[in-house]
Parts: C-alpha cells; sequence; structure tokens
C-alpha cells in the first residue's frame, strides 16, 4: 500500500551542515552502522523476552473489543521525510482518526502535536498499556525494519510536519526513537518547543554513552510513576 506524500517535501541535501549546523556529518558514517547492528540485536533480544508480554496486552485487547484489531499501523515521518507505518498496540476506540476533529481544539500542548490527558477515545486496557508504554512495544518490528532506532527523536505525524517550521524540520534528519531524550524528561510536561530544543540537542550530542544513559532513564520511567496518556 503507497504512502500519501507530505505536502511539505524535503530535497536530497536539505539538510547539510551549511544549511542547519545543528547537525554535522563528519565521523557519523561509522556510528550510524554500528548503531544499526546495536539496534538488531537489541531489537531482536527484546522481542524474544517480551514474547509472553505480546500475547497477554493481545488477549486483554480481544477480551475488550473482540472484534477489533490487536495492533494499530499509522502513518509516520522518519528520516528525511520518508513515511513508513509504525506499529503501537491498539489503546483506542476503532473509530479513533475519524473521531480527532471533534477533539482538536482541547489539545493540551502548544504546537504542531496533539495531547489529551483524559482523551474519551482511549479503551480501559488502553489507558493501562500507555500508561506503562507498553503499547510501543510493538515498535520492536519498526527497528527490525530500519525504519525506527531504538532511541531518536519520536516520529511525527504528516499533519504536524506540515505545521513545521525550517528550525523544526531539524527532527528529521535522523532515525527516529522508540524512546529519546524528550521521552525520559516528563514528555507530558513538555509542550513541543521544548521537545524540539531536547531533540536537536540529542543530534548534536549523538553517542552510544548518551543513548545508554537514555534506554537506562526510559526502563526507570517505565518501572516507575509513569504519567503518559
Amino acid at each position: 500500500m503507497s504512502m500519501k506524500p507530505l505536502e511539505k517535501t524535503m530535497e536530497v541535501g536539505q539538510f547539510s551542515s551549511e544549511v542547519f549546523p545543528v547537525y554535522q556529518n563528519k565521523g557519523r558514517t561509522r556510528f550510524e552502522w554500528i548503531k544499526r547492528i546495536q539496534d538488531i540485536v537489541l531489537s531482536l533480544l527484546g522481542i524474544l523476552i517480551l514474547s509472553p508480554v505480546f500475547i497477554i496486552i493481545a488477549l486483554f485487547i480481544k477480551a475488550e473489543d473482540p472484534r477489533g484489531p490487536i495492533f494499530f499501523a499509522q502513518v509516520r515521518v522518519g528520516k528525511n521525510g520518508i513515511p513508513f507505518r509504525m506499529f503501537k498496540f491498539r489503546s483506542m476506540a476503532q473509530n479513533a482518526e475519524e473521531r480527532l476533529a471533534e477533539l482538536i481544539h482541547q489539545n493540551e500542548i502548544h504546537g504542531a502535536m496533539f495531547k489529551m490527558k483524559n482523551d474519551p477515545r482511549v479503551t480501559r486496557i488502553g489507558r493501562i498499556i500507555r500508561k506503562t508504554s507498553m503499547d510501543e512495544l510493538p515498535q520492536l518490528l519498526n527497528v527490525l525494519r530500519g525504519e525506527m532506532s531504538l532511541v531518536g527523536p519520536r516520529p511525527p505525524l504528516p499533519r504536524e510536519v506540515n505545521d513545521y517550521t525550517p528550525y523544526d524540520m531539524q527532527r528529521l534528519m535522523v532515525i527516529p526513537g522508540c524512546t529519546g531524550l524528550w521521552q525520559v524528561s516528563g514528555r507530558n510536561h513538555v509542550g513541543f518547543h521544548e521537545m524540539v530544543e531536547l531533540d536537536l540537542k540529542y543530534i548534536r550530542e549523538q553517542s552510544f554513552t548518551n543513548d545508554l544513559r537514555i534506554l537506562l532513564r526510559t526502563v526507570k520511567v517505565v518501572l516507575g510513576s509513569n504519567d503518559a496518556y
């Protein structure tokens, strides 16, 4: 199934260091190759270890809504503006996308992003798995496919990218991640512009050490009092 093209397109070389000095390509190729190998190994291990959790969540989703799908695939924007389908456990009603228009005015985040704490579209099991971020586990498949990395900026929706400024577009210079600096910095209390700054900080300071720190902080957030919604 072909992807719907973005209204804003990105030309080859648009993200050069001359245009966006935040990202210097020198020495990045080796880092990106090793990061890719690391992503493959860790995502495979994660899928194997967490397979019982996958099955339990799937059973609960089906128990609440036997006719609905277990997984939800949503078009997101990846590196250099290339769209892909991001997988999640379904945590909302089947008509969630259609109902967005009636809720958009209740957005609790300023900028090109939608967040609503008491979103009526979220199912009962959905509230539990979103609270612990377990709805994100299927994104390990996106990591295996090379569409995402374990650590990186959160992949935005096409409609969000259509509202991006050239400055915001810098988020799309690297492969998006399952977790990142924004997610471990109190994501529901951080506005859109602060999220952009955190992502650009991550891009500037990308290293294996920083990735490890973010992964460890992610585990702490998930196991702790995570207020995701």
